[in-house]
Protein backbone atom coordinates (compact mmCIF):
# COMPACT_ATOMS: atom_id res chain seq x y z
CA UNK A 1 0.00 0.00 0.00
CA UNK A 2 1.44 3.55 -0.93
CA UNK A 3 0.21 6.54 0.67
CA UNK A 4 0.62 9.99 -0.21
CA UNK A 5 0.56 13.20 1.65
CA UNK A 6 -1.61 15.76 2.31
CA UNK A 7 -2.85 18.66 4.38
CA UNK A 8 -5.77 16.69 5.52
CA UNK A 9 -4.05 13.59 6.50
CA UNK A 10 -3.11 10.74 4.03
CA UNK A 11 -4.41 9.49 1.10
CA UNK A 12 -4.28 5.86 0.67
CA UNK A 13 -3.50 4.10 -2.66
CA UNK A 14 -4.57 0.00 -1.87
CA UNK A 15 -5.11 -0.57 -6.09
CA UNK A 16 -3.13 -0.81 -8.67
CA UNK A 17 -3.05 2.29 -11.61
CA UNK A 18 -6.13 1.28 -14.25
CA UNK A 19 -3.54 1.77 -16.57
CA UNK A 20 -0.16 3.39 -17.22
CA UNK A 21 -0.18 6.81 -16.54
CA UNK A 22 1.00 9.04 -19.77
CA UNK A 23 0.32 13.08 -19.74
CA UNK A 24 0.51 15.52 -22.36
CA UNK A 25 1.62 19.37 -22.35
CA UNK A 26 -0.18 21.33 -24.71
CA UNK A 27 1.68 24.24 -26.04
CA UNK A 28 2.36 26.57 -23.00
CA UNK A 29 1.55 24.14 -20.71
CA UNK A 30 5.02 22.63 -19.97
CA UNK A 31 6.08 24.25 -17.14
CA UNK A 32 3.20 23.40 -14.70
CA UNK A 33 3.45 19.98 -16.60
CA UNK A 34 6.85 19.04 -15.25
CA UNK A 35 6.03 20.13 -11.82
CA UNK A 36 3.59 17.88 -11.71
CA UNK A 37 5.08 14.86 -13.66
CA UNK A 38 8.05 15.58 -10.86
CA UNK A 39 5.81 15.19 -7.71
CA UNK A 40 4.20 11.61 -9.26
CA UNK A 41 7.88 10.28 -9.68
CA UNK A 42 8.47 11.20 -6.27
CA UNK A 43 5.47 9.24 -4.85
CA UNK A 44 6.55 6.78 -7.26
CA UNK A 45 9.48 5.96 -5.41
CA UNK A 46 7.70 5.35 -2.38
CA UNK A 47 5.33 2.79 -3.58
CA UNK A 48 8.00 1.04 -5.41
CA UNK A 49 10.28 0.54 -1.95
CA UNK A 50 7.34 -1.11 -0.63
CA UNK A 51 6.33 -3.56 -3.79
CA UNK A 52 7.45 -5.32 -6.32
CA UNK A 53 3.82 -4.86 -7.62
CA UNK A 54 4.21 -1.39 -8.86
CA UNK A 55 7.71 -1.65 -10.55
CA UNK A 56 6.79 -4.81 -12.57
CA UNK A 57 3.46 -2.62 -13.82
CA UNK A 58 3.58 -1.60 -17.43
CA UNK A 59 5.04 2.12 -17.88
CA UNK A 60 5.73 2.92 -14.33
CA UNK A 61 9.84 2.65 -14.58
CA UNK A 62 9.97 5.32 -17.56
CA UNK A 63 11.90 8.35 -16.63
CA UNK A 64 8.55 10.42 -17.00
CA UNK A 65 5.31 10.19 -17.08
CA UNK A 66 5.13 13.06 -19.88
CA UNK A 67 4.10 12.00 -23.29
CA UNK A 68 6.23 13.09 -26.31
CA UNK A 69 3.98 15.45 -28.52
CA UNK A 70 4.07 18.34 -31.01
CA UNK A 71 1.43 19.89 -33.02
CA UNK A 72 3.38 21.65 -35.88
CA UNK A 73 1.62 24.42 -38.36
CA UNK A 74 1.83 24.70 -42.34
CA UNK A 75 2.28 27.81 -44.03
CA UNK A 76 -1.20 28.66 -44.31
CA UNK A 77 -1.72 28.48 -40.46
CA UNK A 78 -3.02 25.07 -40.96
CA UNK A 79 -1.85 22.37 -38.23
CA UNK A 80 -1.35 18.47 -37.11
CA UNK A 81 -1.05 17.00 -34.17
CA UNK A 82 1.95 14.06 -34.27
CA UNK A 83 2.38 11.88 -30.92
CA UNK A 84 5.86 10.59 -30.85
CA UNK A 85 5.42 7.56 -28.93
CA UNK A 86 2.82 4.56 -28.32
CA UNK A 87 0.20 5.33 -26.41
CA UNK A 88 -1.78 2.23 -26.47
CA UNK A 89 -3.18 1.55 -23.11
CA UNK A 90 -2.49 4.17 -21.08
CA UNK A 91 -4.64 6.57 -18.93
CA UNK A 92 -3.97 9.92 -20.82
CA UNK A 93 -4.27 13.40 -19.21
CA UNK A 94 -3.70 16.08 -21.59
CA UNK A 95 -3.26 19.53 -19.96
CA UNK A 96 -4.44 22.58 -21.91
CA UNK A 97 -4.37 25.87 -21.52
CA UNK A 98 -6.61 27.75 -23.91
CA UNK A 99 -5.45 31.08 -22.55
CA UNK A 100 -1.39 30.84 -23.36
CA UNK A 101 -1.33 33.75 -25.40
CA UNK A 102 2.65 33.58 -25.22
CA UNK A 103 2.70 30.47 -27.92
CA UNK A 104 2.68 32.05 -31.39
CA UNK A 105 3.12 30.63 -35.18
CA UNK A 106 3.65 31.42 -38.60
CA UNK A 107 1.14 32.20 -41.16
CA UNK A 108 1.60 33.42 -44.50
CA UNK A 109 5.25 34.76 -42.96
CA UNK A 110 3.54 36.34 -40.30
CA UNK A 111 4.08 36.09 -36.29
CA UNK A 112 0.67 34.96 -35.28
CA UNK A 113 -0.68 34.73 -31.51
CA UNK A 114 -2.32 31.58 -31.02
CA UNK A 115 -6.02 32.42 -29.56
CA UNK A 116 -8.03 30.03 -27.14
CA UNK A 117 -9.74 28.89 -30.93
CA UNK A 118 -5.81 27.87 -32.02
CA UNK A 119 -6.03 25.76 -28.89
CA UNK A 120 -8.75 24.00 -28.53
CA UNK A 121 -8.36 22.72 -32.14
CA UNK A 122 -4.59 21.81 -31.19
CA UNK A 123 -6.68 19.70 -28.41
CA UNK A 124 -8.60 18.45 -30.47
CA UNK A 125 -5.94 17.11 -33.09
CA UNK A 126 -4.15 15.33 -29.87
CA UNK A 127 -7.07 13.40 -29.07
CA UNK A 128 -7.58 12.83 -33.35
CA UNK A 129 -3.93 11.37 -33.07
CA UNK A 130 -5.06 9.20 -30.21
CA UNK A 131 -6.96 7.24 -32.19
CA UNK A 132 -8.95 5.12 -29.40
CA UNK A 133 -5.81 3.41 -28.76
CA UNK A 134 -5.78 4.92 -25.28
CA UNK A 135 -7.51 2.92 -22.14
CA UNK A 136 -8.45 6.79 -21.18
CA UNK A 137 -8.69 10.19 -22.39
CA UNK A 138 -9.12 12.66 -19.33
CA UNK A 139 -8.67 16.67 -20.26
CA UNK A 140 -7.62 19.11 -17.71
CA UNK A 141 -8.63 22.34 -18.82
CA UNK A 142 -7.56 24.78 -16.29
CA UNK A 143 -9.74 27.80 -17.93
CA UNK A 144 -12.81 26.32 -19.63
CA UNK A 145 -13.20 26.95 -22.89
CA UNK A 146 -15.59 29.60 -23.60
CA UNK A 147 -16.91 29.13 -20.12
CA UNK A 148 -17.76 33.37 -20.22
CA UNK A 149 -20.50 32.57 -22.90
CA UNK A 150 -22.21 29.67 -20.96
CA UNK A 151 -25.80 30.61 -21.31
CA UNK A 152 -28.82 31.94 -23.98
CA UNK A 153 -29.88 35.62 -23.62
CA UNK A 154 -31.07 36.14 -26.74
CA UNK A 155 -29.91 34.95 -30.46
CA UNK A 156 -26.27 33.71 -29.52
CA UNK A 157 -24.39 30.99 -29.65
CA UNK A 158 -23.75 28.39 -26.54
CA UNK A 159 -19.52 27.44 -27.27
CA UNK A 160 -18.86 25.87 -23.82
CA UNK A 161 -21.86 23.47 -24.05
CA UNK A 162 -20.91 22.68 -27.87
CA UNK A 163 -16.93 22.13 -26.67
CA UNK A 164 -17.93 19.80 -24.06
CA UNK A 165 -20.68 17.34 -26.05
CA UNK A 166 -17.66 17.71 -28.81
CA UNK A 167 -14.79 16.37 -26.26
CA UNK A 168 -17.22 13.83 -24.83
CA UNK A 169 -17.94 12.93 -28.43
CA UNK A 170 -14.61 12.37 -29.08
CA UNK A 171 -14.15 9.50 -26.50
CA UNK A 172 -13.26 11.79 -23.19
CA UNK A 173 -14.20 10.28 -20.28
CA UNK A 174 -12.75 12.85 -17.78
CA UNK A 175 -13.03 16.72 -18.05
CA UNK A 176 -11.38 18.52 -14.85
CA UNK A 177 -11.12 22.27 -14.73
CA UNK A 178 -10.72 24.54 -12.12
CA UNK A 179 -13.06 27.70 -11.25
CA UNK A 180 -15.71 27.37 -13.82
CA UNK A 181 -17.92 30.69 -14.42
CA UNK A 182 -20.73 28.84 -14.56
CA UNK A 183 -20.35 25.04 -13.37
CA UNK A 184 -24.33 23.99 -14.60
CA UNK A 185 -22.50 24.31 -17.91
CA UNK A 186 -21.61 20.55 -17.49
CA UNK A 187 -25.42 19.92 -17.53
CA UNK A 188 -25.03 19.67 -21.27
CA UNK A 189 -22.81 16.53 -20.61
CA UNK A 190 -24.82 14.44 -18.06
CA UNK A 191 -23.00 11.03 -18.96
CA UNK A 192 -19.28 12.44 -18.64
CA UNK A 193 -16.98 12.84 -15.87
CA UNK A 194 -16.88 16.66 -15.21
CA UNK A 195 -14.80 17.97 -11.83
CA UNK A 196 -14.71 21.74 -10.93
CA UNK A 197 -11.99 22.42 -8.47
CA UNK A 198 -12.12 25.07 -6.57
CA UNK A 199 -8.50 27.17 -5.48
CA UNK A 200 -9.51 28.26 -2.06
CA UNK A 201 -7.20 26.81 0.15
CA UNK A 202 -3.95 27.10 -2.36
CA UNK A 203 -5.12 30.68 -2.51
CA UNK A 204 -5.56 31.15 1.41
CA UNK A 205 -2.00 29.38 1.84
CA UNK A 206 -0.58 31.70 -0.60
CA UNK A 207 -2.18 34.85 1.54
CA UNK A 208 -1.21 33.65 4.84
CA UNK A 209 2.22 32.40 4.18
CA UNK A 210 3.19 35.91 2.55
CA UNK A 211 1.26 38.35 4.91
CA UNK A 212 2.18 37.25 8.39
CA UNK A 213 0.43 40.55 10.20
CA UNK A 214 -2.94 39.13 9.22
CA UNK A 215 -5.71 39.42 12.01
CA UNK A 216 -8.24 36.84 11.01
CA UNK A 217 -11.60 38.25 13.27
CA UNK A 218 -14.45 40.27 12.28
CA UNK A 219 -13.02 43.88 14.47
CA UNK A 220 -9.95 43.52 11.79
CA UNK A 221 -10.54 41.89 8.43
CA UNK A 222 -13.49 41.26 5.88
CA UNK A 223 -14.92 39.88 2.98
CA UNK A 224 -16.51 41.50 0.28
CA UNK A 225 -17.81 40.29 -2.96
CA UNK A 226 -16.87 42.41 -5.81
CA UNK A 227 -20.75 41.55 -7.56
CA UNK A 228 -23.45 39.20 -7.76
CA UNK A 229 -21.97 36.31 -9.74
CA UNK A 230 -18.98 35.85 -6.83
CA UNK A 231 -21.34 35.62 -3.71
CA UNK A 232 -20.93 32.17 -3.78
CA UNK A 233 -16.88 31.31 -3.51
CA UNK A 234 -16.97 34.53 -0.93
CA UNK A 235 -19.88 32.89 1.01
CA UNK A 236 -16.93 30.51 1.13
CA UNK A 237 -14.13 32.37 2.28
CA UNK A 238 -16.23 34.47 5.10
CA UNK A 239 -17.65 31.15 6.32
CA UNK A 240 -14.62 29.29 6.87
CA UNK A 241 -12.23 32.59 8.09
CA UNK A 242 -15.40 33.36 10.43
CA UNK A 243 -15.64 36.81 9.02
CA UNK A 244 -18.47 39.20 7.95
CA UNK A 245 -19.30 39.46 4.33
CA UNK A 246 -20.15 42.60 2.44
CA UNK A 247 -20.98 43.06 -0.99
CA UNK A 248 -21.23 45.01 -4.10
CA UNK A 249 -23.37 44.98 -7.26
CA UNK A 250 -22.52 46.17 -10.55
CA UNK A 251 -25.46 49.03 -11.75
CA UNK A 252 -25.68 48.97 -15.37
CA UNK A 253 -26.67 50.70 -18.38
CA UNK A 254 -29.03 48.43 -20.21
CA UNK A 255 -29.95 50.35 -22.80
CA UNK A 256 -26.91 50.89 -24.90
CA UNK A 257 -24.06 47.95 -25.30
CA UNK A 258 -20.10 48.71 -25.77
CA UNK A 259 -18.03 45.74 -27.05
CA UNK A 260 -20.79 43.29 -26.21
CA UNK A 261 -21.86 43.99 -22.63
CA UNK A 262 -23.44 46.73 -20.98
CA UNK A 263 -21.70 49.47 -19.07
CA UNK A 264 -21.32 49.58 -15.84
CA UNK A 265 -22.95 53.01 -14.32
CA UNK A 266 -21.56 52.28 -10.22
CA UNK A 267 -20.40 50.03 -7.90
CA UNK A 268 -23.22 49.79 -5.13
CA UNK A 269 -22.17 48.84 -1.67
CA UNK A 270 -24.20 46.64 1.02
CA UNK A 271 -22.89 45.57 4.15
CA UNK A 272 -21.00 46.84 7.18
CA UNK A 273 -18.73 49.54 7.67
CA UNK A 274 -14.92 48.60 6.43
CA UNK A 275 -13.22 51.53 8.19
CA UNK A 276 -9.50 50.53 9.57
CA UNK A 277 -10.31 46.86 8.12
CA UNK A 278 -8.15 44.42 5.55
CA UNK A 279 -10.37 43.36 2.74
CA UNK A 280 -10.38 40.34 0.94
CA UNK A 281 -12.03 40.19 -2.29
CA UNK A 282 -12.15 37.13 -4.33
CA UNK A 283 -13.23 36.43 -8.45
CA UNK A 284 -12.77 33.86 -10.73
CA UNK A 285 -10.81 36.26 -13.17
CA UNK A 286 -9.39 39.51 -13.11
CA UNK A 287 -9.47 40.12 -17.07
CA UNK A 288 -8.49 43.89 -17.61
CA UNK A 289 -8.73 44.62 -13.93
CA UNK A 290 -11.10 48.17 -14.71
CA UNK A 291 -13.78 46.54 -11.97
CA UNK A 292 -11.70 45.63 -9.45
CA UNK A 293 -9.42 48.52 -9.45
CA UNK A 294 -12.83 50.84 -9.45
CA UNK A 295 -13.79 48.79 -6.53
CA UNK A 296 -10.93 49.43 -4.42
CA UNK A 297 -10.66 53.14 -5.51
CA UNK A 298 -14.32 52.54 -3.66
CA UNK A 299 -12.96 50.58 -0.65
CA UNK A 300 -10.41 53.43 -0.10
CA UNK A 301 -12.71 56.55 -0.50
CA UNK A 302 -14.63 54.03 2.85
CA UNK A 303 -11.58 54.45 4.73
CA UNK A 304 -10.57 50.30 4.25
CA UNK A 305 -6.69 49.23 5.87
CA UNK A 306 -5.49 47.32 2.92
CA UNK A 307 -7.66 45.54 -0.06
CA UNK A 308 -6.14 41.76 -0.80
CA UNK A 309 -7.65 40.91 -4.34
CA UNK A 310 -7.75 37.07 -5.24
CA UNK A 311 -8.34 35.29 -8.69
CA UNK A 312 -8.28 32.31 -10.29
CA UNK A 313 -6.92 33.46 -13.41
CA UNK A 314 -5.19 36.68 -13.84
CA UNK A 315 -5.14 37.75 -17.31
CA UNK A 316 -4.51 41.64 -17.19
CA UNK A 317 -5.57 42.22 -20.74
CA UNK A 318 -4.76 46.36 -20.49
CA UNK A 319 -1.46 45.57 -18.39
CA UNK A 320 -0.59 46.24 -15.25
CA UNK A 321 0.14 49.79 -14.80
CA UNK A 322 -2.66 51.02 -12.94
CA UNK A 323 -2.23 48.29 -10.20
CA UNK A 324 1.30 49.25 -9.79
CA UNK A 325 0.24 52.84 -9.55
CA UNK A 326 -2.71 51.34 -6.43
CA UNK A 327 0.22 49.76 -4.96
CA UNK A 328 2.55 52.41 -4.71
CA UNK A 329 -0.45 54.29 -3.22
CA UNK A 330 -0.75 51.81 -0.30
CA UNK A 331 -4.19 50.90 -1.03
CA UNK A 332 -3.27 47.85 -2.30
CA UNK A 333 -2.25 45.40 -0.38
CA UNK A 334 -1.89 42.45 -2.91
CA UNK A 335 -3.16 40.22 -5.94
CA UNK A 336 -3.35 36.94 -5.18
CA UNK A 337 -3.56 34.66 -8.43
CA UNK A 338 -2.80 30.83 -9.37
CA UNK A 339 -0.13 29.50 -12.14
CA UNK A 340 -3.10 27.61 -13.88
CA UNK A 341 -2.84 30.45 -16.95
CA UNK A 342 0.14 31.60 -18.30
CA UNK A 343 1.98 34.87 -15.98
CA UNK A 344 4.39 37.00 -17.70
CA UNK A 345 7.79 37.85 -16.17
CA UNK A 346 6.14 41.71 -15.39
CA UNK A 347 3.55 40.13 -13.20
CA UNK A 348 5.18 37.50 -11.34
CA UNK A 349 7.71 39.81 -10.50
CA UNK A 350 5.44 42.46 -9.57
CA UNK A 351 6.15 43.56 -5.69
CA UNK A 352 1.77 43.51 -5.47
CA UNK A 353 1.86 39.59 -6.43
CA UNK A 354 1.40 36.56 -4.80
CA UNK A 355 1.08 33.37 -6.97
CA UNK A 356 -0.69 29.98 -5.46
CA UNK A 357 1.02 27.59 -6.57
CA UNK A 358 -1.25 24.64 -8.05
CA UNK A 359 0.98 21.73 -9.85
CA UNK A 360 0.82 19.83 -6.10
CA UNK A 361 -2.69 19.81 -6.24
CA UNK A 362 -3.54 18.50 -10.02
CA UNK A 363 -1.20 15.87 -9.47
CA UNK A 364 -2.97 14.65 -6.54
CA UNK A 365 -5.90 14.73 -8.68
CA UNK A 366 -4.43 13.39 -11.59
CA UNK A 367 -2.88 10.53 -8.90
CA UNK A 368 -6.21 10.08 -7.45
CA UNK A 369 -7.80 9.30 -10.72
CA UNK A 370 -5.41 7.07 -12.23
CA UNK A 371 -5.60 4.85 -9.31
CA UNK A 372 -9.78 5.13 -9.58
CA UNK A 373 -10.10 6.56 -6.20
CA UNK A 374 -12.99 9.49 -4.92
CA UNK A 375 -11.94 12.44 -5.22
CA UNK A 376 -13.98 13.88 -2.20
CA UNK A 377 -11.34 14.98 0.03
CA UNK A 378 -9.83 16.82 -2.79
CA UNK A 379 -13.12 18.85 -4.13
CA UNK A 380 -13.71 19.73 -0.23
CA UNK A 381 -10.50 21.28 1.12
CA UNK A 382 -12.52 22.21 4.52
CA UNK A 383 -10.12 20.27 6.61
CA UNK A 384 -7.03 21.29 4.96
CA UNK A 385 -8.25 24.81 5.54
CA UNK A 386 -9.03 24.42 9.36
CA UNK A 387 -5.23 22.96 9.77
CA UNK A 388 -3.82 25.85 7.54
CA UNK A 389 -5.33 28.46 9.62
CA UNK A 390 -4.62 27.02 13.42
CA UNK A 391 -0.75 26.89 12.22
CA UNK A 392 -1.29 30.36 11.01
CA UNK A 393 -2.79 31.38 14.59
CA UNK A 394 -0.43 29.59 16.39
CA UNK A 395 2.77 30.95 14.61
CA UNK A 396 3.80 28.13 12.81
CA UNK A 397 5.67 27.81 9.89
CA UNK A 398 3.05 27.50 6.87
Amino acid sequence: MSEILSGAGKIPFETRPVAPLGIIAMAGCEAISEKIDQYLKNWRVGIGEQTDEYVSFPGYNLDTFLLSSKCPRFGTGEGKALINQSVRGYDVYIISDVTARQISYKMYGQTVPMSPDDHYADLKRVIAAIGGKAHRINVIMPFLYESRQHRRVSRESMDCALMLQELSSMGVENIITFDAHDPRVQNAIPLTGFENFMPTYQVLKALLRNHKDLTLDKQHMMIISPDEGAITRNIYYSTVLGLDLGLFYKRRDYSKVVDGRNQIIAHEYMGDSVKDKDVFVADDIISSGESMLDLLKDLRRRKARRVFMAATFCFFTNGIKAFDEAYKKGSLGGVIGTNLCYLPPEVKNAPWFIEADMSKFMAYIIATLNHDHSLDKLINPLGRIVNLLNKYQNGEVI
